[in-house]
């Protein structure tokens, strides 16, 4: 019995080691939003998202998708940037945090941040990189970026182990999920 685990652990890595990081190009709004939302359906629970991009790369409409893939209702989702913090409940709580306005580390900590690094709460952090002093060392990164009007470019990555596994599932199901996309409405422009 201890076998199968074994194997299917190896695969899981064999997958991630090869296929990360990962990128690809969104060439619409419901493409990141389906992005989004398969790697809300392989969330575990307690998985911090840091999200770096400029203004209107599609963080949130990644983290839109990623509340559908929770189960939650993805019009609710808005950025939180005057709020900081909103939270979402659906197969496991996320916590939708907005960074940008954040100036110095006194006001860092002033948001509660860290008291959502514990538990089952998925973190999903717009402009992280304004708070990387305080993230998790174990932490799945995505960083858009404009590449035309409609067209991003996304890169995944990963910093510890945990988040490995779970990208490494993410990529595995987007994988099979895009050839069905393709088969169904032609060949991708990706």
């Amino acid at each position: 019995m201890i076998r199968p685990a074994k194997t299917k652990q190896s695969a899981i890595r064999r997958v991630s080691a090869s296929r990360l990081p990962w990128k690809l190009i969104s060439t619409s709004h419901q493409h990141t939003t389906r992005l989004g939302q398969v790697i809300g359906r392989v969330l575990r629970g307690g998985e911090t998202i840091a999200l770096y991009g400029p203004l209107g790369a599609g963080k949130t409409a990644l983290v839109r998708g990623i509340v559908q893939g929770l189960g939650a209702p993805p019009a609710t989702v808005t950025s939180p940037t005057f709020v900081v913090i909103h939270e979402y409940q659906g197969r496991l709580p996320l916590a939708h945090v907005d960074l940008y306005r954040i100036g110095s580390p006194r006001e860092l900590e002033s948001t509660g941040l860290t008291e959502y690094f514990s538990g089952q709460t998925v973190t999903a952090i717009e402009w992280a990189d304004r708070g990387l002093a305080v993230l998790p060392p174990d932490r799945i990164e995505i960083a858009l970026s404009h590449r035309a009007a409609q067209t991003r470019m996304i890169q995944l990555s990963v910093t510890g182990p945990k988040s490995h596994e779970v990208l490494a599932l993410a990529h595995k199901q987007y994988s099979s999920t895009d050839r069905v996309h393709r088969t169904a409405t032609g060949p991708s422009k990706r």
